[in-house]
């Protein structure tokens, strides 16, 4: 049985990640800074601020890979320094620690290591890398820190990720979804990729397995990209309720999108963010959620933790 260890355990991304490799046979060594339940082929373990000085030593006795999920991950009031110490420096160092200890280290890195919040056409992986913030240049960052290694590794770009209880900007959609109102937004025609939760995790599973995955970067995502209205029109389903969105001219939601403070959201409602992930598809893995589905199910989760069935109805 081979062992994994999974940092950033307790992570949107890692909770699901322990659980879905120990289901599938591995035993995993979860790496959190916050407690991680034992079980069934899940070793808890203790991650160190990754803004330190860590010693990866005893995270890495006795396991044959990696999958390297920790990381900040919204980037609201965080300065670029700490961006790089834990984003950069923390993975370059993980990668020196791991050279001749490990089959492989998955690095789980992002499309803004590429990418900003919007591009033209469609992205491949043989595209130039441009990331437009702190974020994304030190994942970039870490890629190449991973190159200069000599560890073997397989880099993996996630788009949008949906799953239950995001948060970012998926929560955002999710609570514009919940109000009880008629939203302005049928007419968002931007088209956004993503992935479901579960398929990522699959891709993550993917690749720990075959030699041709090493010294690899790919993009994972659903190849079918979905409009932000209709992004919002999923939610809305999953939660058991219309659409109700209507159209306003385009020059209204742009004036209202140029307001201070909300460049960001304006690239992100209003700009394409498009990628083709032909590159991992071709190696045999398949994601098994359409956007539309992903949205309902993450909507859908939220439902049951509001509105939790009892033992009794069960």
């Amino acid at each position: 049985m081979k062992r994994i260890l999974v940092t950033g355990a307790s992570g949107f991304i890692g909770r699901a990640l322990v659980a879905h490799l120990a289901e599938h046979g591995y035993a995993v060594r979860a790496a959190s800074r916050k407690t991680v339940a034992a079980g069934m082929g899940i070793e808890p373990a203790n991650l160190p601020d990754l803004a330190g000085n860590v010693d990866w030593a005893p995270l890495l006795d006795g396991v044959d890979a990696i999958v390297h999920a920790a990381a900040i991950a919204h980037t609201a009031g965080v300065d670029e320094r700490a961006q790089r110490l834990v984003n950069h420096r923390a993975v370059a160092r993980l990668a020196g620690a791991a050279r001749g200890r490990v089959e492989r280290l998955v690095f789980l890195s992002s499309i803004r290591a590429q990418s900003g919040s919007c591009a033209a056409g469609t992205l491949t992986e043989a595209d130039e890398a441009l990331p437009s913030d702190a974020y994304g240049r030190a994942k970039l960052s870490a890629e190449e820190a991973l190159f200069q290694a000599g560890v073997p590794f397989v880099i993996l770009r996630p788009v949008l990720v949906a799953g239950p209880r995001p948060s970012g900007n998926l929560a955002a959609l999710l609570r514009l979804a919940r109000l009880k109102l008629p939203l302005p937004m049928g007419g968002l025609k931007a088209r956004r990729s993503l992935v479901d939760r579960e398929d990522l995790c699959a891709a993550i599973a993917h690749v720990l397995v075959e030699p041709t995955h090493l010294g690899k970067t790919y993009i994972v995502a659903h190849p079918e990209p979905i409009e932000v209205g209709a992004m919002l029109a999923a939610l809305r389903e999953g939660l058991n309720r219309r659409p109700d969105l209507f159209a306003v001219p385009d020059s209204l939601t742009r004036f209202a999108l140029a307001l201070p403070g909300m460049g960001e959201m304006r690239a992100k409602l209003l700009g394409n963010l498009v990628v083709s992930p032909a590159e991992l598809m071709t190696t045999g893995w398949e994601p098994g959620f359409t956007p539309r589905v992903a949205l309902m199910r993450v909507a859908a989760a939220d439902v049951r933790r509001s509105f939790p069935i009892s033992a009794e109805a069960r």
